[in-house]
């Protein structure tokens, strides 16, 4: 990903995004491939501003591909992507400057403190000194862990990192924040904390969240839901939507039709 520049702003929490202009995230006819096995094929889906959408899917279903294109880890080849307008592979400044991104897996630097992991994506951002000791106060209270700021980030257990990289995502304040299988390998009290915690980010701060899972019980009916199955989006809209789409009796029934059954055991 390439390094972003950004100006030192007024430490102010940004209002909630009024829901008009273009949509958080656009995908449209997105297809990839790693030599002649197809990942993707002509993938599109929209993320309202202020929203959570869920990319629902079973493992291998295309979700991390997909994160990976939005994120410019790899080059987008067929199809298009734009963040609030603007095109991830002719504008990739603007775009991912609006984005903020959890990776599936662990990326915090165990040898740095939690307040230096922080400090350094801030430089990335180009964000002051001063100004990055502010932010990273704010979100770290944001997620409840001011008082581990100091520790290693190897002192702390699998839920408090996540919620440090959730933290450091936020920092430089996107309008949209992604987040790619967040609760894999965590306890049921873990899961529970950081997806309320993200889902207030959008109720009060009008962040737009596009959250990929497996996971049927992370989902509530009111959510925009995208079910990919082996690279294809094979329904989208409300979570009730599609249940009423699929006459099914609820999500878990939805799902396991969408997905010819294969998803009866594998999403709890």
């Amino acid at each position: 990903m390439p390094v972003l520049t950004e100006a030192s702003q007024p430490l102010a929490r940004p209002a909630p995004a009024a829901e008009s202009g273009p949509p958080a995230l656009l995908i449209e006819g997105l297809s990839h491939s790693y030599g002649a096995r197809v990942a993707l094929q002509d993938v599109s889906l929209s993320v309202p501003q202020s929203r959570f959408a869920a990319l629902l899917g079973l493992n291998g279903a295309g979700k991390t591909t997909l994160f990976a294109l939005v994120t410019r880890l790899f080059n987008v080849r067929a199809g298009r992507i734009k963040v609030l307008g603007f095109d991830v592979d002719r504008e990739p400044g603007e775009a991912l400057r609006r984005l903020g991104v959890v990776f599936q897996a662990r990326t915090l630097d165990l040898d740095l403190s939690v307040m230096e992991n922080l400090l350094y994506h801030a430089a990335l951002h180009g964000i002051g000194t001063r100004e990055a000791r502010l932010r990273a106060r704010e979100v770290l209270a944001d997620v409840e862990l001011t008082e581990r700021a100091r520790d290693k980030a190897r002192a702390l257990s699998g839920g408090q990192v996540r919620r440090v990289e959730i933290a450091r995502a936020l920092l430089h304040r996107p309008q949209l924040l992604v987040l790619d299988e967040p609760t894999v390998g965590l306890d049921v009290a873990s899961k529970a904390a950081i997806v309320g915690q993200v889902r207030r980010f959008v109720r009060e701060r009008g962040v737009a969240v596009l959250w990929a899972t497996h996971l049927l019980d992370e989902i509530e009916m009111e959510d925009e839901v995208v079910v990919l199955h082996r690279g294809r989006v094979v329904a989208s809209g409300s979570a009730q939507g599609i249940v009423a789409e699929q006459g099914a009796a609820d999500l878990r029934s939805a799902f396991a039709v969408l997905t010819g059954g294969a998803a009866r055991d594998a999403a709890p």
